[in-house]
């Protein structure tokens, strides 16, 4: 692995001078400058979304199957207060070993500020991707809005980045807890375009489909660089690209909805709200499904980074 080197001092968001510098690593620094494929990962899922060892084992298969379809990977999250694109081996396994704190785009500027560590959600995944001039991210899941937002205002941070910035997030839809209903329509309100990859639903996750379709679809990854293109000449947001759990690794929909079931009344009894709940309720999945949700897991983010890199490299 190419050593890290600060190439460039980017915004996160706005154009404000005092915005702090991202560390991009040599080898994806040398890709864009040479105008080739770069898909961004996140480190929220090496650490909070997935048990210890097996982790840093999916990290690297992440990273090996952007580079199987002709990208490069840069895995972003902050360490000692340093917002890096791109790790070296030994940074990956501080990310998967260490127990880092959840950033969303909020808590970026606290974290640097500060000189603190932490994992990257899609929300401060894509703003740190777009200040490295990464435009194409994979990951597993969106945040959405949750149940009972209208009293609770509980909407993920990841909607408003989508609306903001232009970064193409390649995931599995959102997850069943969430409501999708209400998810879509905010995408809808923030102009960000849904494309349901070779589906016409909108997929939750564990399970291909949420029930509720998918406003576009898009049968191959060249088609899919086609549109985003054609959106970016017409708008500044994001463009969200959904691509269903491999059918063989589909968690059964009878188990999934026991899960949730227990899920749901785990939260309530422990009063957990905002950025706890993902983890929470992942944890439930993993223990209470013997293994099952982790390898539903493992196989749905193998399969978006692997179409992310594609797209990317159509784009490119």
């Amino acid at each position: 692995m190419p050593q890290i080197a600060v190439r460039r001092r980017c915004p996160l968001v706005t154009s404000s001078a005092q915005a702090p510098p991202i560390t991009v690593a040599e080898e994806v620094s040398d890709a864009l400058t040479s105008g080739r494929a770069v898909v961004a990962l996140e480190s929220t899922l090496l650490s909070h979304g997935l048990p210890s060892g097996r982790n840093l084992t999916v990290a690297r298969r992440l990273e090996q199957a952007v580079r199987d379809a002709g990208a490069v990977p840069a895995t972003i999250a902050v360490l000692d207060g340093e917002p890096l694109a791109g790790l070296s081996n030994e940074q990956l396994e501080r990310v998967c070993a260490e127990d880092l704190a959840k950033l969303s785009l909020r808590d970026l500027g606290p974290a640097v500020g500060l000189g603190l560590s932490g994992a990257t959600t899609v929300a401060s995944t894509s703003a740190l991707a777009h200040a490295a001039g990464i435009g194409v991210f994979g990951t597993g899941g969106l945040g959405g809005v949750h149940l009972g937002a209208a009293q609770t205002w509980d909407v993920s941070a990841d909607l408003g980045a989508l609306g903001a910035l232009p970064t193409v997030v390649v995931c599995s839809g959102v997850k069943s807890v969430l409501d999708i209903a209400a998810t879509l329509e905010v995408l809808e309100t923030n102009s960000v375009p849904v494309l349901g990859y070779r589906t016409d639903d909108f997929p939750a996750f564990y399970l291909r489909s949420s029930g509720y379709p998918a406003p576009w679809r898009v049968d191959d990854p060249a088609t899919a660089a086609k549109v985003i293109s054609a959106h970016r000449a017409y708008s500044g947001s994001g463009v969200l690209v959904t691509n269903p759990v491999p059918e063989e690794s589909e968690m059964d929909k009878d188990l999934h909805d026991r899960l949730l079931r227990g899920g749901l009344d785990l939260l309530a009894e422990r009063g957990v709200q905002g950025s706890d709940v993902t983890p929470v309720l992942l944890e439930h999945f993993h223990e209470a499904s013997g293994g099952v949700s982790l390898d539903a897991n493992e196989a749905l983010v193998l399969a978006n980074v692997a179409l992310a890199a594609e797209i990317a490299v159509e784009l490119a």
